[in-house]
């Protein structure tokens, strides 16, 4: 929501609150001059209240001006608001200016002063301190030595890749890494959502605007890199890869020709460009299937504390106990430990319970399961995330997932071959498709002294079966993968 004008002042207004200034028609908050970093959402909650500071502005009118038109929950909104305290450092030195009344809203409760004065913004000062970094979450499950690892190798190496199935938790670490490295580059890290493109030649366009050249040039990477050159800044470039040639050929020139600006890239698949390291985000830890686990024990993984956060904040009223830790256990590990996967099960967890929930997981049914209404369109159920993978592949990259989808467990590439492969589809062509596979993040690989061993995710295995009904080879297949599988 962008909040206009919400004092009724001219352009040149802004409200001071201890050592504050908020400028919002230029929607900048500055702490003894210097530009803070706070999320959209998080500033016009701020200039809601500093509207109507001393009053409590009830829940749901504040909902309704930051998310008009928007159906959100109470959490969201929590979020936020901790958000903003934790820009504003409340509680430094006793200070206070957001109050929660109980029952009621919020209050914005420190003195204010307006005044009218010019703050302009010049291009150099944008890229140097402005960020469009989008909040954090309130908490980070199971994530915190990866991300300082991230951090580190990107301040080492300059550019890296964060590659993994989609729902795995990419953009989520690398904010998060964003927000990790603010201080190192004085708050020059900038965030741009790829995923919203449909056009790969918009992706330079897209940089070029979010950074202010909004110049006309027939040459964007050019000038873009000539505007780049001589600063130090990071880019956060996120969901690469639909549009994955564009994002590589600029990633790989910026690289190359601008010394000082470091590239943190999140793709379902590598760039595969000069001066990229891939960092392939694993899942969430989860109990072993042999561990006959207290609750106490259970907690300890990172896949169950975040189902049962989630279930908690769900609506439910829902405690870990020792007789349903062994269950919450098996639905983390049907869901291989995926965030996304995990969070959405969660939720079920009210209407269904924790037995019920894990008897539906074997069921297609559980790729229909709706999750935040705020997430991507791509990122609202399973299959929607499953979708958006499905589309990037070739149409035989498509069809061998579907026919390796009869495989329940691992198989090796000589057992891909047997199944996958017929007169019109040769070996070959069904090993260079299960290597497409992996480095997209379908199909996993495992390997040991001996031989590699290959996988479908639960999700992903149940979404492809469906997908080979729909080829109409679906019990030819079958078939032979039963005669395969007897004479092996």
């Amino acid at each position: 929501m962008q909040i206009t004008n919400p004092y009724n002042y001219t352009a040149d207004s802004y409200v001071s609150f201890g050592n504050f200034q908020l400028y919002a028609t230029q929607r900048l908050l500055e702490r003894s001059g210097i530009p803070l970093i706070l999320g959209a959402r998080a500033f016009d909650i701020l200039t809601v209240l500093v509207e109507h500071a001393g009053n409590v502005v009830g829940k749901s009118d504040l909902m309704a001006r930051v998310w008009p038109g928007v159906n959100v929950d109470e959490g969201s909104l929590r979020v936020q608001i901790s958000a903003l305290r934790k820009a504003l450092r409340e509680g430094e030195a006793g200070m206070k200016y957001v109050m929660t009344v109980a029952g009621q809203g919020y209050c914005f409760v420190a003195p204010i002063s307006r005044s009218s004065a010019p703050k302009r913004l010049t291009m150099s000062s944008k890229l140097d301190h402005a960020c469009n970094l989008p909040p954090t979450l309130a908490r980070m499950v199971g994530r915190r030595e990866t991300i300082r690892e991230i951090s580190s190798q990107l301040l080492l190496q300059r550019f890296v890749t964060v590659a993994g199935p989609g729902g795995i938790g990419k953009t989520t670490v690398a904010v998060s890494v964003g927000h990790e490295l603010l201080t190192a580059f004085n708050g020059a890290v900038h965030f741009f959502d790829l995923g919203a493109l449909s056009d790969p030649l918009l992706v330079p366009i897209a940089v070029a605007s979010t950074l202010g050249l909004m110049g006309e040039s027939s040459d964007p990477v050019t000038s873009l890199i000539a505007f780049l050159r001589a600063k130090r800044t990071l880019l956060i470039f996120d969901n690469c890869e639909h549009v994955i040639g564009s994002a590589a050929t600029l990633s790989e020139r910026i690289f190359e020709n601008a010394p000082q600006v470091f590239i943190l890239a999140t793709s379902r698949e590598s760039l595969r460009v000069e001066g990229e390291h891939v960092r392939r985000l694993s899942s969430l830890e989860s109990p072993p299937d042999d561990a006959d686990l207290t609750a106490a024990q259970a907690l300890e993984f990172p896949a169950v504390q975040l189902f049962v956060e989630r279930a908690v904040a769900s609506g439910r009223r829902f405690e870990l106990n020792d007789a349903d830790a062994p269950v919450v256990g098996e639905i983390c590990r049907k869901l291989d430990g995926m965030a996304l996967a995990i969070e959405l099960a969660a939720g079920r967890v009210d209407a269904y319970g924790i037995r019920e929930t894990l008897a539906l997981l074997n069921d297609r049914f559980k790729l229909l399961w709706e999750g935040r209404r705020t997430a991507s369109p791509r990122h609202q159920t399973l299959s929607a995330t499953l979708d958006w993978s499905y589309g990037l592949l070739s149409e035989l990259e498509r069809l061998i997932l579907c026919r390796l989808s009869v495989f329940t467990g691992t198989f090796t590439l000589e057992d891909a071959r047997s199944i996958a492969g017929d007169d019109e589809i040769d070996g070959m062509q069904v090993v260079g498709a299960l290597v497409s596979l992996v480095a997209k993040s379908l199909v996993s690989a495992s390997s040991d002294d001996v031989t590699t061993r290959y996988r479908l995710q639960d999700a992903t295995r149940a979404y492809a079966v469906s997908k080979l009904v729909e080829t109409g080879y679906g019990d030819t297949i079958k078939n032979r993968y039963a005669i395969y599988h007897e004479a092996a």
